[in-house]
């Protein structure tokens, strides 16, 4: 259907590990609520010493993934 995306489409080309604000765009999100999310453990991240947070593609496309 135009105009209609899948959850396949939109992360169709991501790599294994996306950033916090990429991972926003994905779920309509703002950056900051993105982040919050994050640090709150609602959504799949990996970290990288104190500062680096990435969003596990493959988790993040589960978790939006409807029935």
């Amino acid at each position: 259907m135009p105009g209609h995306s899948t959850t396949e489409d939109l992360f169709a080309g991501l790599p294994p590990l996306i950033s916090v604000p990429q991972a926003a765009d994905l779920m309509g999100l703002t950056r900051p609520t993105a982040y919050r999310y994050a640090q709150q453990g609602y959504l799949p991240v990996r970290r990288f010493g104190p500062r680096r947070v990435l969003v596990i593609t493959a988790k993040l496309r589960t978790l939006l993934e409807t029935d």
